[in-house]
């Protein structure tokens, strides 16, 4: 796909832009701010409360909501830099959505231009549309996620959590295909004898992946990893016991997985199973790869993706056993970052090897 370079220029920067998102959306997530803003408003949201007075008015709506009598009563109005205050968590959830703002008009405006030179082919044009299109699921679905929060729960659900990262890592990986085909050459595989097994194994490798990111969601927002912060057993069991207990397989558990342990049991063992099953079949995949007579660039891209595959389960591990009371910030965030950078190495090598 034939496009000018100020284009390619274009397709990167919004990857990034996403990729930060996804990282300030993580800190979001992890601090407890994303029920601190209890209004949608699109464009007189865009700033903060100037004043003392408006400062209050918002505090005083966050207090009306389950987390804050729940959770956070007592809390103080504080600072921005301060943990734990409501400035603090104020300014992650308005940061992510401003944002979410900025990248729309990062993308709006230089398309339109674009457009008018006559740089965006009607293929690309295509593609960007359901960009635009994914992304207004991706924000419609946030705001359906934090209403969920402030009615009857202290948090977000963490089905809907979930919906909503997933989403956002559809538009990331839509957008980052298209940016290969502007910016990448076909490989000239057509030779190599290994190439459709490869690809089949990469498209395994890459379902698995996705798979893992959902239930990843489910888990942090279920707080899993608090309630079975050990590793490599879950609080002395290699398989919680409670999971074969047919009677707690219901669907009152299923909605209510706050009130008892089955659901975030079930979930985190799911997570734990998935992460070894795709370890192996990465260091296969990868394996494979450097051992055949593919091109360089192919062999550098599964080299990436055994060490990025590597420090994800190593970010896991360290994520899991440090929540203590807590899912730990950084630790967090960065496991999430890290998912990110794993699925680019993995659909690079999808895009190497496609037909």
């Amino acid at each position: 796909m034939e496009t000018h370079k100020a284009v390619k220029i274009w397709l990167f920067a919004g990857l990034v832009m996403l990729f930060v998102q996804v990282i300030v959306g993580g800190i979001t997530r992890l601090t407890g701010s994303g029920l601190s803003i209890t209004k949608w408003e699109i464009v007189t949201g865009t700033l903060p409360p100037m004043t003392d007075e408006s400062w209050r008015e918002e505090f005083d709506l966050y207090k009306e909501t389950p987390q804050y009598k729940e959770i956070n009563e007592g809390m103080e109005m504080g600072s921005v830099f301060e943990s734990g205050t409501f400035k603090f968590i104020y300014f992650w959830e308005w940061f992510h959505r401003l944002w979410a703002r900025v990248m729309g008009l990062v993308f709006i405006f230089p398309l339109i231009y674009f457009i008018t030179r006559g740089w965006i082919k009607k293929p690309l044009m295509i593609r960007l549309a359901v960009v635009f299109i994914l992304a207004g699921l991706a924000a419609s679905f946030g705001w359906i996620m934090v209403a969920s929060g402030l009615i009857e729960r202290p948090w977000v659900n963490a089905y809907k959590l979930s919906f909503h990262l997933c989403i956002a890592f559809a538009v990331y990986a839509y957008l980052l295909w298209t940016y290969f085909l502007t910016s990448i050459p076909d490989s000239k595989l057509d030779g190599i004898p290994e190439r459709n097994n490869f690809r089949i194994v990469g498209i395994v490798f890459t379902i698995l992946l996705c798979i893992q990111i959902f239930f990843g969601g489910i888990m942090s927002g279920m707080k899993a990893g608090v309630i079975f912060p050990t590793w490599p057993d879950m609080n002395g069991e290699l398989i919680p016991q409670i999971v074969f207990n047919i009677s707690e397989w219901n669907v009152e558990n299923f909605n209510f997985y706050d009130r008892n342990i089955f659901m975030p049991a079930l979930i985190h063992l799911i997570h734990r199973t998935l992460a070894y099953v795709m370890f192996l079949v990465g260091l296969y995949y990868g394996y494979k790869i450097i051992k055949s007579k593919l091109i360089p660039a192919s062999k550098t891209g599964a080299y990436v993706l055994i060490i990025v595959l590597i420090i994800q389960v190593l970010l896991g591990i360290i994520t899991v056993i440090n929540c203590q009371g807590s899912i730990p910030v950084f630790y967090g965030v960065m496991h999430q970052g890290v998912a990110l950078f794993l699925l680019t190495a993995s659909f690079y090598m999808n895009y190497r090897f496609k037909t």
